[in-house]
Parts: structure tokens; sequence; C-alpha cells
């Protein structure tokens, strides 16, 4: 494929006559007199200006060609903000920054005028937005599908240590990137009756599906510009709308008004949150309702266009694929039969054979719990005919395992799709998809021969590997773009479009002077976020400190938890061993949004916060200890934090994560990952070695066995291990105030994800860390070693694998 790069000379002028022109239509007045914001919509309509001509040749070509499409499900899109990647992946940022200077305007100024797009929570969402990225960029024909909410998962703010949730209303002023589509928009139905009746002189019975309600699904599309290519795919988001006609208000009762009216409040909520609420049954249904709004508004808009251009319906998996990101999309599978069978009078057997060819699963959780199911009667009663739908797959999926393994039962109770009043998601995902798929080595191992055992049993072709990756044009040619140069000098920019060279780095590795340089940008961005943290922490931090550093969502298998208890038992020897020392300041960084009702989670966050008052004002430890908590972490905040680490913390319980992507944007950024055997860290260990990472704690096959076998127990650990028994202590003893809830949850919960067992070697794991971080040399090699080897974990990795090994798609040139 052939790569876009422009001459600046030559587009400056044509761009800057764009701006200018731009702003004056969109405002009406001098370029001098408009605010920053105003400035920030002006530069991005500039940009769509430059997109949508290639939007639309690849639309046209895509359409010419017949390509197959792939259609990527998604209940999250963290995309993070825009501009600055859209005009490094159209090649317009140096031109622009020189037009904009020309008119007394600085580019870097109006990026925060740009709202994080409040689309996703955390991993699962910041891995789509990776996705469509990297699918854009390697010019495949792919295209993201999910729900436009009004408020993000919540704004976090910190008051008096605790966490308060306030309303992300990221849409207040609108979204620069969308386009709304009024004319291809869908009605799905929700709630009424499905049954089937007799007809006379009929021999098959007829459907009857009545008193259901209509809510129209309109799209948003945001384009996805590739990478210096002429692609430009689409994310489309489907907003819920009003479909009534409310123009005769005046001849209408007050009764009619007033249900009218909550006709429209009751719409406005399916997509005004991400994530409701789910622990009363009224949260629960507008989840669920979520789910089905935009997997039924996608399918229907997918086929529909698919039927205007081609005359048979059998040869619709030949053309398109669905891909289901978790359990969120399930419903993909019965509302495709749906529409085959009940819109298009397709036999069960075909309309089944179509959906299994199109439909493929990615699975991102061992943990039971985050397997989604929904109870009978509420799936029953909000989509009685898809609930139809899914009792026939499981019946008939049943039968035929009953034929291939006659008398089985607890085998059938195990497949079962509809078991013990719950409809289980992940099992409907895998009945009906030819692809099931995990996201990391050691995690697609245990789906195998743990999590989805009984299903590999009877399906072992389905299951694959795909090891998640991140976008390295966000995470380090955005975010980190003095390392990014660097990396030029050396490989000059061709590994910028094929990551696979960032390896050739090894070569340098031993290089002095590459060593210094990639240390002077580590301290330059060190110094950017201590610089942040004076500013919204008010706490002052040497960057000459190892900046140690775990940000992602607050889950106690993540073990934040243990993480806190290390720096108590930390400043403990501070404070009472005069022959302890520390050659080496440490500031301590989290960051992370514990879920509203998640207590255990909050609780945490308040114990983080309550050691970091008391730890960063005791002069008397001389700054040995910081403890930073970063409000909010999100995107853009990520965008500063991962390329200033010189630890990423990956602590997760072996055998509990998926895989983790942050690991692998610290990774990039030359951090040293300091973690379990679990996840993608087990193939971070494999590419750099013992030497270039710090692995600590029990394996997967000992946390597993401990559960199996109930040979453990936190009450012994509290016991015997005296330094798990003071920091213990101290949460009830009022050192840092009354954490009487965590020490119970550990004890109760009997440790359930070995934070006790695991705290000694923890503690090892961080000296081992400061001893190899007195020898700054030897650091530094591990950081370029580091650097050298995360181009495997790049996205288009990973999307290669998927268009290669799932999908059966290939790059198209767009001409």
């Amino acid at each position: 494929m052939a790569f876009i790069e422009r001459d600046i000379d030559e587009i400056k002028d044509e761009l800057k006559e764009r701006f200018v022109l731009t702003a004056k239509i969109l405002y009406g007045r001098e370029l001098s007199e408009l605010s920053q914001n105003e400035v920030y919509n002006a530069v991005a309509a500039v940009v769509k200006q430059y997109t949508t001509e290639n939007w639309i040749k690849t639309n046209k070509q895509y359409a010419i060609n017949d390509n197959k499409q792939i259609y990527y499900f998604s209940i999250e899109f963290l995309l993070g903000r825009l501009l600055n990647t859209n005009l490094i992946n159209l090649d317009l940022k140096n031109a622009l920054k020189i037009v904009l200077k020309e008119l007394d305007v600085k580019l870097d100024d109006i990026y925060n005028e740009e709202p994080d797009a409040g689309l996703g929570n955390g991993g699962l969402g910041r891995l789509a937005a990776c996705f469509i990225d990297s699918m854009a960029s390697l010019s495949l024909p792919a295209h993201g599908c999910g729900l436009r909410y009004q408020y993000g998962l919540f704004e976090q703010k910190i008051i008096n240590g605790t966490q308060i949730e306030i309303p992300d209303n990221w849409l207040r002023d609108g979204y620069a990137w969308e386009f709304r589509k009024p004319n291809k928009a869908v009605n799905v139905r929700i709630g009424g009756h499905a049954y089937m009746k007799e007809v006379p002189g009929e021999e098959n019975l007829q459907l009857v599906y009545e008193g259901y309600t209509d809510i129209m699904a309109v799209p948003y599309d945001v384009p996805v510009i590739g990478y210096k290519n002429t692609t430009v795919n689409t994310l489309r988001l489907w907003n819920a709308e009003v479909n009534m006609d409310f123009s005769d208000y005046g001849t209408l009762t007050q009764e009619e008004i007033n249900q009218r009216q909550e006709y429209r409040r009751w719409v406005n909520r399916i997509t005004e949150y991400l994530y409701p609420d789910d622990r009363l049954s009224d949260g629960k249904k507008l989840r669920l309702l979520q789910e089905y709004f935009f997997v039924s508004a996608g399918v229907q808009s997918i086929i529909r266009h698919f039927m205007r251009t081609h005359d048979n319906v059998y040869d619709l998996s030949d053309k398109i694929g669905i891909h289901i990101n978790d359990t969120h999309p399930a419903t993909a599978v019965p509302e495709m039969m749906r529409i085959l069978v009940d819109d298009y009078g397709l036999e069960w057997e075909d309309a089944w054979d179509i959906t299994t060819q199109t439909c493929a699963y990615t699975n991102h959780t061992i943990l039971p719990e985050a397997l989604e199911k929904w109870d009978v009667g509420l799936f029953k009663e909000m989509l009685p005919r898809i609930y139809m739908i899914v009792e026939e797959i499981n019946r008939r999926f049943l039968e035929g395992i009953r034929k291939k393994y006659p008398g089985d039962e607890e085998l059938v109770r195990e497949l079962s799709i509809i078991e013990n009043g719950q409809v289980h998601m992940a099992r409907l995902a895998v009945v009906g998809s030819y692809s099931v798929n995990g996201v990391a080595k050691i995690h697609s191992d245990i789906l195998k021969t743990s999590t989805l055992k009984y299903f590999y049993k009877v399906f072992p072709r389905k299951f694959n590997n795909k090891t998640n990756g991140i976008t390295h044009r966000r995470w380090l040619i955005s975010a980190n773009n003095d390392l990014a140069h660097l990396i030029d000098d050396k490989l000059t920019r061709e590994w910028r479009q094929n990551i696979k060279l960032l390896k050739k780095i090894n070569n340098y590795v031993d290089d002095p002077d590459f060593l210094k340089a990639i240390k002077k940008v580590k301290r330059a961005r060190k110094r950017d976020l201590a610089k942040y943290v004076l500013s919204h922490n008010k706490v002052r931090v040497k960057i000459d400190s190892i900046f140690d550093i775990q940000v992602k969502r607050i889950h106690s298998y993540k073990r934040q938890l243990m993480n806190i208890l290390h720096i108590m038992y930390q400043y403990n020897r501070l404070k009472n061993d005069p022959d302890y020392e520390m050659p080496v300041p440490v500031v301590y960084f989290f960051g992370g949004k514990a879920a509203p009702g998640y207590y255990t989670a909050k609780e945490t966050i308040r114990l983080i916060n309550a050691v970091a008052d008391k730890v960063n004002n005791d002069e008397s430890i001389n700054g040995k200890i910081k403890v930073i908590f970063l409000e909010n972490f999100g995107v853009s905040l990520g965008e500063m934090v991962y390329p200033a680490a010189d630890v990423s913390e990956q602590i997760s319980t072996a055998s509990k994560e998926a895989s983790g992507t942050g690991n692998m944007k610290f990774m990039m950024n030359g951090a040293i990952t300091l973690g379990t055997m679990d996840g993608a860290n087990v193939e971070i260990h494999e590419q750099v070695g013992d030497d270039n990472c710090v692995i600590f704690g029990l394996r997967a096959d000992e946390v597993i066995s401990y559960y199996e076998n109930g040979n453990y127990n936190a009450w012994d650990e509290y016991n015997t291990n005296e330094n798990v028994r003071t920091v213990m202590n101290q949460l009830t003893d009022g050192t840092y105030g009354n954490f009487q809830t965590l020490f119970d949850y550990l004890i109760n919960s009997n440790d359930e994800f070995f934070i006790l067992k695991d705290f000694n070697a923890y503690i090892e794991a961080h000296e081992e860390i400061v001893r190899r971080y007195q020898d700054q040399d030897a650091w530094l090699r591990s950081s370029a070693v580091n650097i050298a080897n995360s181009g495997i974990f790049s996205s288009d990795r990973t999307i290669t694998e998927y268009a290669e090994d799932i999908w059966d798609i290939e790059p198209v040139e767009i001409k």
C-alpha cells in the first residue's frame, strides 16, 4: 500500500485558506475574536474536509470491489481525543502547526478543548479503539459498531480522600467528529408479547408479535482515519431517539401528553449513561435494553445495506462478518436469526448456517461473575421474540449434544444456554460463532482447561488465541513524540508503518549515546508529569525518584490494595527501623475509577489517599516516599502517564487478568514490568527475559490449585507473617483512620485474590527493582530492550492475525 507524504510547502497555503474561510463561515467573525473552543471547532472542521474526501472514496471502493466487510460490535470504544491522532494520520500536523503559528494560534493550546469521548470505561473500550485504528491503518475493510452515550461512566472527583461520581457530560458542546445520519435510522422492538399460533389450512405455525414498543435508533458516524493512507472506515454509534410525532399536543388530553413525555424520558434513558447501575431490577432492564438496542440496530443496518447491493441473502456470510467483543453484543446471534427467519422467511437450518458462519466471539474474562447472565423472567419480558429464538437455539443444540454424548447430563447442564433460570450469554456466543478466541496465551489456555472447558471438548477447532495489542500511533508516536523521533534517527521513519522493524532497536541497546538519549526523553516525560502533579495534587515530587505507576480500573483482583499495603510496610520501615535505607526515593502513582456500587474498591481508594496524606506530609522521611492518586484517570491523562513511568505495576492475581493492555503501553515507552505471571505479562516476560522485568508471586496453576483444594487460610498468613499482621492491624488501629471493612474483606473472603499470600514476594520484588535502578546503565539498557521488543504488542499484529485467521479479509487499496 502507498503511504501519503504531504509536502508542507505545497499544502500550507491551501490549509490556511480553508481554515480562515471555515472559521468565518462557522462564526461570522474575525479569527482574532474567536475563543479557543471556536478555534478548535474550526480546525476540526477543516480536518473533516480532508477526511470526508477519502471516506467517500473508501466506501465507493468497497462497493465496487464487493469486498467482505467486518463489523466489530463493542459496548465500549474509548477513543480519547482525536484531533492530534487524526492530524498525524492525515500527515497534516506539521503543516497546520506552521499555518496556525502564522495566525498567532498555537496548535498545542487547542488540544485540551476537545473532550475525551465518554464511550468507554477501561481496557475493553481502549482495546476496541486501538483495533479500529489498526483496521484503518492496515487498509482493512472493517468498522466499529457501538452506542452513543450522552454521559460517560462518570467524572471522578476525590473529596476528603473519597471518590465522588460527577456526571461526565462530554457531549455538552457537541462532538466535532460525528456525522448524524437520520436517513439510515432503524426501529428496534422492545417488550410486548410473542407467540406462535396455528393458522387454519397451514402446516406451519405463524409468529405473532404484538404490544411491542418501537424505539428509533439513529446512527452517528465517526470517521476512522488510517495512518498515512487513503482508508477511512466508520465507527457507527447508535443513539436512541423518539420516533413519535409530538406536533399534535394541542389535541391531546393531559393524560396522553403525560404518556408521551414519559415515553420520551424512557427512550432518552437508553443511551444516556454508560453502564447504568444494575444492582436493582430497573438498572438491569436498562442495561439489557442498551445491549440489545445497539446490536439490533447494527445487525438490521448491516443486512439492509447488504440486500440493497446483493440479490441473494444466502451469500451474506461470504460478504459480512460480525465480531462479538465480549458478551455484551451476544444477542447478535439470535437477532440475526430473527431477521433471517422472520423478515426474510428462511428455514431455521439455513438461517443457522448463515449466522454461525458470520459471527465470531472474543472472550475477555476468566472471572465467572463477569460472564454475563440474565434472569429468564427479565430477558423474556424485555425481549420476548429473542427469548423464543434463544430457547430454540438451546433446544436444538442440546438435542445434538445428547445424541453425541448419550447419558452425560452433567455435560448437558454445563453447556445449556438456559440453565438455573438464567440465560448464559457467553454460552450463547460460543454456540452461535464459528471462532472463539482468548486475548493472551495464558488466558486462552485457561478458557480451554477451565472457564469454557466443556465447550472446548465439543468445539475444539473453534478455539484460538489472539493476544491483545495497542496502537503505537497513539501510545508512542503521539504520546511520546521525542522517543518516536529518537527511534526515527536509528531506523528511519519506516518503522512507523511497519512496527515489526522496531525489533532492530535491539542493535542499539548497548550504545551509550542512545541510552543517554533515552534517559533524556524519560526525564522530560517525568518532568511533565511532575508539573501536572504539582498543579493538580499540590504535591512536589522529585524526577530523580523512581516513578512507580499502577493505573487501571480499581478492582480487588488487580490488587491495588496489595500495592498500598506494601507502601504502608515501607513507611513503617522508614519510621521504625534505623538500619533500613532507601537509596532511591520512590513516587507511587495510582489512577483508576471504582464502580459506584463497588464498596471494597472505593474503600481502597480512600485508603490510598489516607496513606498519601500521612506520608506526603511527614517531613521526617525526607521525601523518600510520595504517594499520588491521579484523579479521573482516562485516555488523555494516560498519554502523559505511560511515557513517564519507570516501573509498570502489573500485579493482578495470576489466572485472573485476561490480558491487560496498560502493561503494553508502559513497555512500549520503556518502563520495566513488575508483575505476576498473568495475562500478557507472560508474553512480555517471553520477549524480554528475567533480566528486563521483575516477576513475583504465585503462578496460575498454584492459584487454581488453592481454589480447587481449599488448602489456603488467610488467618494462618495473618498469624504467622509479621509483615502482613503489622499492616493489617494498621487498618483498624487508627493509624490511617478506620478501615475495618478492608480488614474484614481480606479475612472473610479468605484473601480471595492472595494479597497476603503474595505479600512477602511483592516486598522482595520491590527491593529488586531498587537494586536494579541503582545501576543506571543496566536500567537504561533494560528500558531499551523493552522498547525494542514491544512491537509484537502492536494492535497491527493483533488485527493482522484476526484478518488472516478469523475474518478472511485482505487490505483494500483505495484509489
